[in-house]
């Protein structure tokens, strides 16, 4: 029986065949008629980048051959190895060093496998608008210079996608968790790439109900310990760093989250309603800004002619029924998580013409008006099914709202089995789904569904 060669030559290697390392040419290939492919060290990385040891976020190779950085116990082992040799190399110590080096090798192609499936597919899940004009995808080799945590967390991030939560997804999680916190901790600026990790880590806890705001609240806390909030900082921030605050903005909306743990930091009305031009899309979301200023003023001076007074912008079809679906759902989070205006308060902060009359009383009106725009982008995907594919990412907010409203689904079973439909194609919307059906189930409508999702240790996202 053949076994596996590890010092062997490329082909023999590759056919798992054993290999008499004869120089310059195997014999055993010689014999079998194929082309020898040598023994030189081979460099492999994906994506345009080194992903372990001293050449990582590099894009091309420094040196003729180097080997790879070997992982845990192993790098200890070498380590302890090479300190007991006193630093000597010599024949022993490399035939004794290059024993860990083939294990080694196959989780550092694995790891590149996962990340340019991330660089490829996993990314798209990030963004509710054409993921090519993301300002990411192109800075990532960079970025992963700046943060060791970034690399892994992108793995994390595409394990994550799957289906179901896999060992391999905690490993890689626990692991990324691990070196963000310690990175964090020894952070004094903050870099883009830190604060990029921050919020993949982020994306990836709302997406499997873990706890996620509280690297929220320590990646604000940074900042601001660094003129966040100095009006007179001598350079204004690069336009990414606005994406990416823009992007924490969109994450700490307080109705945009289910079951959170901290306290809402107000972001975007603080820092970008201020530096980010008030027009065009929000790439995250898919929402248009102007918009997401109205979410960010629920709890200050939003209320529900508020919503009920914006204009729109233009847009695909498509769009603008997302984002009427939107503007609907907002009424219905103002309305259960905050008290209307009273008449006489009404009247000092409105204009006549802006009266809370105008508003639909009924939430069963706001519900089907919601319904009816989900089902149209429905049928507008199966019949155009290559336009604003990314749409789809932007819907779980009006849905999860809708669907929360036990009062209206209670009778209406046909729409519960719509949203049932809608909630298949993730491990998040399942999660999200059996917080909809336990309401249903129970009919109460003055249930919490945030002491509900906390009851059950969940910190879910809406987006």
């Amino acid at each position: 029986m053949s076994t596996r060669s590890y010092q062997g030559c490329w082909t023999c290697k590759r056919r798992r065949r054993r290999c008499d390392n004869a120089r310059p040419n195997c014999q055993n290939c010689a014999e079998r008629g194929v082309a020898c492919e040598g023994y030189e060290v081979r460099l492999r990385w994906g994506s345009g980048i080194a992903s372990r040891g001293h050449l990582t976020g590099a894009d091309t190779p420094i040196k003729g051959s180097a080997p790879s950085r070997p992982r845990g116990r192993q790098r200890d082992l070498r380590k302890r190895k090479a300190e007991g040799l006193g630093n000597v190399s010599g024949p022993d110590e490399s035939h004794n060093l290059e024993q860990f080096s083939p294990q080694d090798d196959e989780l550092v192609v694995a790891d590149e496998v996962l990340f340019h499936k991330f660089m490829n597919d996993g990314i798209n899940a990030l963004h509710s608008t054409t993921a090519k004009d993301s300002m990411l995808h192109d800075r990532l080799p960079q970025l992963c210079q700046e943060s060791s945590a970034l690399y892994s967390i992108c793995i994390a991030f595409q394990l994550a996608l799957k289906s179901s939560v896999t060992p391999q997804f905690c490993e890689y999680f626990d692991k990324s968790l691990g070196i963000f916190r310690s990175e964090l901790a020894r952070s004094i600026t903050l870099s883009d790439g830190t604060l990029t990790s921050g919020l993949l880590l982020c994306s990836i806890g709302l997406m499997h109900g873990l706890p996620w705001t509280m690297h929220l609240e320590g990646m604000h806390n940074i900042l601001q310990s660094h003129g966040l909030n100095d009006t007179n900082r001598p350079s204004a921030p690069t336009h990414f760093r606005i994406h990416l605050l823009e992007v924490m903005g969109v994450m700490d909306l307080a109705c945009f989250s289910v079951g959170r743990q901290c306290p809402r930091i107000g972001i975007w009305r603080r820092y970008c309603q201020p530096a980010a031009p008030r027009y065009g899309i929000e790439p995250v979301s898919g929402i248009p800004r102007t918009l997401l200023d109205i979410f960010a003023g629920i709890g200050a001076e939003t209320t529900e002619q508020t919503f009920w007074d914006w204009p729109g912008e233009s847009g695909s079809f498509l769009q603008c029924y997302l984002w009427e679906a939107h503007q609907l759902a907002g009424i219905l989070a103002f309305r259960r998580g905050f008290r209307p205006l009273l008449p006489n308060q009404a009247e000092t902060s409105i204009s006549t013409w802006r009266q809370p009359v105008k508003c639909p009383p009924d939430t069963t009106v706001l519900v089907t008006r919601i319904m009816a725009c989900l089902d149209a982008m429905r049928l507008a995907f199966i019949e155009r099914p290559m336009d604003d594919v990314f749409i789809k990412n932007a819907t779980i907010f009006p849905t999860f709202v809708a669907g929360s409203e036990a009062k209206v689904l209670c009778r209406k079973p046909e729409w519960q089995q719509f949203i049932r439909t809608t909630f298949a194609e993730s491990h998040q919307c399942r999660i999200l789904l059996n917080l909809l059906e336990e309401i249903w189930q129970k009919g109460d409508p003055a249930l919490d569904i945030d002491e509900l999702a906390r009851s059950k240790e969940l910190e879910m996202g809406l987006f």
